[in-house]
């Protein structure tokens, strides 16, 4: 079979046999991917420095019966900065994960290729807090990947804003506090956690972590970030437990 040629955000990587690697890429294209990097594990071979963990390389593959082989690899680009705290580190593993359960294919991968390796920029680069790229990311790759909210306006009385509101983690819906207090519920999001939302889920996506909050509105946008995409994942994540020890 003919050989496919893709860039590729590696995502995971388990170790094979004495030498070799078994890795999940993310690609624009073909989505997410399973490959062998036969040899990568050797320091002098072809494969060793293109295949690491969130390196972001150009791949040909070749298909096999269960899984791609690589054949050869170049390096685009390595974010040498997530090495250099444990949080970015961390953060960067909660998010591979993320992305490795939703699976995006078609549209939705070459989208979240591109928020994965931006917010890995930021986050290697120590350009926004850790929080405020988790938030971003948690929250606009559901949206790429089929989860994206009802935020229009309140779903029982049409209110756009003004005061608090309250996101439904589940179905999805918007409620003004009103509304939200006649069903028993207490509002999670102020004026500022609102428009973050928003801002986050709907805007073109060069310009979705261009926003500042309050330390208070940043506290609720992350917390419903976070439940938002851990509800809808519908999967414990391994390195969601971790990250919560060094990124409270």
């Amino acid at each position: 079979m003919d050989a496919i040629v893709t860039p590729g955000l590696v995502l995971r990587e388990v170790k094979y046999r004495e030498a070799d690697k078994i890795i999940t890429l993310l690609t624009p294209q073909h989505g997410v991917v399973t490959a062998l990097a036969k040899g990568s594990l050797r320091l002098k071979n072809k494969l060793f420095s293109a295949c690491g963990l969130f390196c972001y390389s150009e791949f040909t593959l070749f298909p096999g019966k269960n899984m791609f082989t690589v054949d050869e690899a170049q390096i685009k680009n390595v974010f040498h900065g997530l090495s250099s705290s444990v949080e970015a580190m961390s953060l960067a593993m909660y998010m591979a994960e993320t992305v490795a359960t939703l699976e995006p294919t078609g549209d939705e991968a070459a989208s979240v290729l591109r928020l994965t390796l931006n917010s890995l920029y930021l986050l290697s680069e120590g350009r926004l807090t850790p929080q405020q790229i988790k938030a971003v990311f948690e929250l606009r790759v559901m949206s790429e990947c089929g989860y994206l909210p009802k935020l229009l306006c309140c779903a029982g009385c049409s209110k756009y804003d003004g005061g608090a509101f309250y996101l439904d983690l589940v179905e999805g819906d918007l409620l003004c506090a009103d509304c939200a207090v006649q069903q028993g519920k207490s509002p999670n999001l102020d004026a500022g956690a609102l428009y973050a939302v928003r801002h986050i889920c709907l805007v073109e996506e060069k310009k979705i972590f261009s926003f500042t909050l309050t330390p208070d509105s940043m506290r609720r946008l992350s917390n419903v970030a976070e439940q938002y995409a851990l509800i809808h994942l519908d999967k414990p994540l391994k390195s969601y437990d971790f990250l919560k020890t060094v990124l409270p």
